[in-house]
């Protein structure tokens, strides 16, 4: 077995990689690359309008990028305590079923709702070990 200079959960460079250090492909490609972009910007233009569409679509891409995530306008009751989030929980469910949100957008926010959730219980459990604390200490 070979003998490691390092000690187990030591790393080998504990500044770890230089801030702005480029990855070597990176640097490789943009080498390769340098001069040539306006031309084959160009070219995959000059081939979108003559109706190759894949170019078509890499030029959309670029030029109208799929959103990811818009805002969204939905009635949800206010959540005070854990006992609301059913009450939101239902009103998101018939957001979906009458498709004034996506089943994607509703799953989203059942996920907040299951974080607000944690975060009552967790003050929940916080206060009772509190007041046993408190208990075991007279």
């Amino acid at each position: 077995m070979p003998v490691s200079k390092f000690k187990p959960g030591q790393s080998g460079n504990p500044n770890g990689r230089p801030k702005g250090t480029r990855n070597k492909r990176t640097l490789a490609l943009e080498a390769l690359l340098e001069g040539e972009a306006e031309l084959l910007t160009r070219k995959c233009i000059d081939m979108a309008k003559a109706g190759d569409t894949t170019a078509l679509r890499l030029c959309m891409e670029r030029i109208y990028p799929v959103r990811k995530g818009s805002p969204i306008e939905i009635d949800i009751p206010m959540i005070n305590n854990a006992e609301d989030i059913p009450i939101a929980i239902s009103a998101i469910i018939q957001s979906v079923s009458t498709a004034n949100i996506s089943p994607e957008e509703g799953e989203v926010i059942m996920k907040l709702f299951d974080a607000e959730r944690r975060a009552f219980e967790t003050d929940e459990l916080a206060k009772k070990i509190k007041s046993l604390e408190e208990v075991m200490a007279r």
